[in-house]
């Protein structure tokens, strides 16, 4: 009889958390996964699916004013904003039910409560004290507000999601990929908006060109862009909102955004009795095995403010699920990790940026192409796509892949294969394109662009 309740007891029921438990469960380890919230994490419920399902919905837009140009008569379109949200609400339904099945069938028991470390392998929730071999955090992050007056006006992403009317003016305050993406949502669904950045443009550690590309679709789009603007304070008036901008500018809207940041969620959750060491934001610090500083607690995902993708946190738990009950010590490799933006039109990106990839390598070729999609011919809009490969000149080896433009996540997903593998140049230009396609451009560049 094993003097623990459990072998592994992971806080958090998100994305990571769900991965290590039921890994771990399939390893023969005795799991509790506790949990004070719904099932299924930021991702599934408050990020990247509900947010997509939004995205998707607001593209129709352009869809119908495309259709024009291919023969299709279309009467006056018409949007419901709370028939999309309340569909979207029963798909997240599902996704919650999916999540908590897979759980319970694997053997995982889910203790419905907030959990709070008591020493490095006791866990007290809902007033029961747990004891575990192995602990695991895996309880994500929320998003920042900052302390101005009349913060209480404004809403984050997670309210944004879930608003009971759509705003016919919203200003959104950042210039991260939340920002751009909500940006696009919200435009592209008939709201007038506004980006306040506090930078001199949006997407700050993207590649630069893919920055400039977006700048200009966006405001191509009607949305209005302010940069190196920074709010004071938010006042409610008779016409709705009031933002106070540094400079003296005055910004109404009916809905003020702020995606201004994430921090992690490690409040309340007894880090200093279990001996859990933490950054300055709060993150907890772990080594390339996701253990902190307390030898038996790890940490996975956005708690860790490693890399806060989904996909980094599936993997990271399922190494925790290896290193412990697999004899089989893991550690992720947090280089050449593909990610996408869903802004309008959407980003995918692996690799080096063209600055990083400079400050790194003695010389750097660049290729760029940017051109009008084949849909567009007849659409008739003036959306353009840009293309760029980043490589290094000594060797041949392609750094970076940065594309802007229809289905990019989509293409870049499989360039993110071609990187790891460590494809060169010569190798893409040997590969045969799918003609006609937005993709093919990646194999058909021959021009690199003077030094610059």
């Amino acid at each position: 009889m094993s003097a623990f309740d459990f072998d592994l007891l992971t806080i958090g029921a998100g994305s990571g958390g769900v991965r290590a438990s039921r890994m771990a469960a399939r390893y023969g380890a005795r799991v509790a996964v506790c949990e004070a919230g719904r099932v299924g994490g930021t991702c599934v419920l408050r990020g990247c699916v509900p947010k997509k399902l939004l995205v998707y919905g607001a593209h129709f837009a352009d869809a119908f004013a495309d259709a024009v140009g291919y023969g299709w008569t279309l009467g006056q379109p018409a949007f419901d904003w709370p028939t999309l949200i309340a569909n979207k609400n029963r798909e997240l339904d599902r996704l919650e039910g999916i999540y908590g099945r897979i759980l319970r069938e694997s053997g995982v028991e889910i203790v419905k409560g907030h959990a709070r470390l008591l020493d490095r392998q006791t866990v007290e929730v809902a007033g029961r004290r747990i004891t575990a071999r192995h602990v695991l955090i895996a309880t994500g992050g929320r998003p920042h507000l900052p302390d101005i007056p009349g913060i209480e006006y404004a809403i984050s992403s997670d309210e944004a999601l879930d608003l009971a009317a759509l705003p016919r003016r919203v200003a959104i305050v950042g210039g991260g990929y939340i920002a751009v993406e909500f940006a696009g949502i919200f435009s592209g669904l008939g709201a007038e908006v506004t980006l306040i950045i506090r930078g001199a443009s949006v997407l700050r550690g993207f590649d630069a060109d893919l920055r400039s590309a977006l700048t200009e679709e966006m405001e191509r789009r009607g949305i209005k862009l302010m940069c190196d603007s920074v709010v004071r304070g938010i006042q409610r008036t008779g016409r709705g909102l009031s933002l106070h901008l540094a400079m003296g500018d005055e910004i109404e809207a009916d809905a003020a955004l702020f995606a201004t940041g994430r921090v992690p969620n490690t409040e309340n959750l007894g880090l200093a009795e279990a001996g859990v060491a933490t950054g300055d934001n709060g993150a907890i610090e772990v080594d390339a095995y996701s253990r902190t500083s307390a030898d038996t607690v790890y940490a996975v995902g956005d708690v860790t403010d490693r890399m806060n993708l989904t996909p980094v946190a599936l993997a990271e738990g399922a190494a925790v699920a290896r290193t412990l009950f697999d004899n089989a010590p893991t550690a992720v490799d947090h280089s050449l990790i593909p990610t996408a933006v869903f802004c309008t039109p959407p980003i995918g990106t692996v690799g080096l940026t063209e600055d990083q990839a400079r400050l790194r390598h003695a010389a750097v070729d660049v290729y760029v192409e940017r051109f009008g999609p084949l849909l567009h011919t007849l659409g008739g809009r003036e959306e353009k796509t840009l293309i760029k490969l980043v490589v290094d000149a000594d060797t041949d080896r392609v750094l970076g892949c940065h594309m802007i433009g229809m289905d990019a996540p989509e293409i870049v997903q499989g360039l993110a294969v071609a990187l790891k593998c460590g494809a060169t140049k010569s190798q893409f230009d040997a590969t045969i394109g799918i003609h006609p396609t937005a993709a093919e451009e990646f194999v058909t560049l021959r021009d690199k662009l003077p030094s610059r």
